[in-house]
């Protein structure tokens, strides 16, 4: 399995923002969609503002991959669902350190959205 580089997760933990471009079951990609960004130890963390009724997320659930974009990163990725709660209790940190300063209103639809935690794997 591949891992993330120091410099691939210091860029993408440093970005406001990251692409995201699910497959589609035929293996193309869809349109990337701007999406938050967490970094927990060596693993990146995303998460659906819309919760499971987003489109980019239903998805990224159906085919488990997606190509992402973020701080100088361009990344073949595999997404490994996560249903931790000690995991996704250090996410929602993530979120509210980082970006904390946007306010509650766009943090919290974030933390409520745990079953949509999205770990990204480069391949």
């Amino acid at each position: 399995m591949t891992t993330w580089t120091n410099d691939e997760l210091e860029r993408i933990s440093e970005a406001d923002e990251l692409e995201m471009a699910p497959l589609q079951p035929h293996g193309t990609a869809r349109k990337p969609v701007p999406i938050w960004v967490v970094r927990v130890g060596d693993d990146v963390y995303v998460r659906s503002f819309r919760g499971a009724d987003g489109a980019w997320w239903r998805a990224a659930r159906a085919t488990h991959g997606g190509f992402i974009r973020s701080g100088g990163v361009d990344k073949d990725v595999t997404l490994v669902e996560v249903t931790d709660p000690e995991i996704n209790d250090l996410i929602d940190t993530a979120y509210r350190t980082k970006y904390g300063r946007f306010g509650s209103a766009y943090v919290n639809p974030l933390l409520a959205a745990r079953s949509t935690t999205l770990r990204l794997v480069p391949r």
